[in-house]
Order: structure tokens, then C-alpha cells, then sequence
């Protein structure tokens, strides 16, 4: 007896599957390296993915 597959995480609507990203704060640190800070999408908290779940809230 075969095994059901689980479901395919879907990919976030709030951010498209780019969950993370790198910003530059325009100051450079004393070694000449841009500063940057990283931003997490707060729907998918960063995974890229999200739940049939969450999805329904979006759709609202």
C-alpha cells in the first residue's frame, strides 16, 4: 500500500517566495563593508512558504 504524499508547501503571497532580504543602511563600517540589515516577510516569517491556513486570511 502506497504512502499518501504530503502537500506541497505553497508559496507565500504576501512576498513570492523571496522571504528574506538583504537592505544597506548606506554607512559603510570602518573595514570599507556595507552595513545592511535583513528584513524577514512577516507573513511567512521568513520560510518563503505558508499553509493553505494562513493563505485563507489573504484572500479576505
Amino acid at each position: 500500500m502506497a504512502h499518501p504524499t504530503p502537500p506541497r508547501p505553497r508559496i507565500c503571497p504576501a512576498c513570492d517566495g523571496f522571504a528574506s532580504v538583504a537592505i544597506t543602511t548606506g554607512g559603510r563600517n570602518a573595514r570599507g563593508h556595507l552595513r545592511t540589515i535583513t528584513a524577514h516577510c512577516p507573513t511567512c516569517h521568513g520560510s518563503g512558504t505558508t499553509t493553505r491556513h494562513s493563505r485563507e486570511g489573504a484572500h479576505a
